[in-house]
């Protein structure tokens, strides 16, 4: 039998009268059938509800999504959002603890641009609300284009520390990367280390240093380009050995002990 994968999903308006949905983009489904080799599972984002417990103990791994909305600030001590930034409050009541628990379980994480910032806000840490309005930095916000090969192109480099889990993924010190965010970390949580920065410091990859199992962020999107970038597809390989790792006899029975 296949493993099975959690895909977190974000509350969206759709149909005539807007009514809301939960959701997950094709992408993240596409590279866990294909890449993953499991079995996709979306995660709603039905806030204190969500039963956690049931969740842990049936899925094989956790993939946070990016999304157009952000972290609400008051889960990191922040300043309110202007009027008009999107947030989603269920999926944060989900995906927060969440992560907590699936890190203190060995559950394998992969954490994607919003997921990133979930996985260093739930671990402690805190974020910047609009990069494009810090000195020094570069905007790393989706670019108002039609074109959905200008929107998810590469975009900057990511400079790769060296001897990182990073490093031995890409193979190299230097990658590029696409940017489709406003958010990104600010105080760095405890426990995490960074992979990899922007040109301007801003953070990219990032590891949880003492998780028992795969738990790891990147700020880029590689489940827009895995079909034709070797390091996309490689991270989703990577994740998809430790799910896989996880779900053999061995592991069981150590899980269960």
């Amino acid at each position: 039998m296949k493993p099975l994968v959690g895909i977190s999903c974000c509350t969206k308006l759709f149909g005539l009268y807007g009514m809301a949905n939960h959701a997950a983009s094709d992408t993240y489904i596409r590279a866990t059938d294909l890449v993953v080799g499991a079995v996709p599972v979306l995660v709603p984002a039905n806030g204190e509800t969500c039963d956690i417990a049931t969740l842990l103990a049936r899925l094989d791994g956790l993939i946070l999504t990016g999304s157009r909305s952000n972290v609400q600030p008051a889960a990191y001590g922040g300043p309110a959002h202007p009027d008009g930034t999107p947030e989603d409050t269920k999926r944060d009541a989900v995906t927060l603890p969440l992560i907590r628990a699936a890190i203190a379980a060995g559950l394998p994480v992969l954490a994607i641009c919003r997921g990133l910032q979930e996985l260093n806000v739930a671990l402690g840490g805190s974020l910047h609300q609009r990069l494009q309005d810090l000195h020094g930095r570069i905007d790393h916000s989706t670019p108002l284009q039609p074109s959905s090969k200008v929107r998810t192109g590469k975009a900057h480099a990511v400079r790769v520390v060296p001897g990182s889990w990073l490093h031995r993924v890409a193979g190299a010190r230097d990658i590029p990367v696409n940017s489709l965010h406003n958010q990104g970390i600010d105080r760095l949580a405890p426990g995490l280390v960074v992979e990899g920065t922007a040109p301007d410091g801003t953070v990219e990859a990032v590891r949880v240093a003492s998780a028992p199992g795969f738990a790891v962020g990147v700020q880029w999107h590689p489940e827009y380009d895995w079909q034709h970038d070797a390091v996309s597809r490689r991270i989703f390989e990577a994740f998809g050995n430790a799910v896989a790792e996880r779900l053999s006899p061995g592991a069981r029975a150590a899980a269960a002990d």
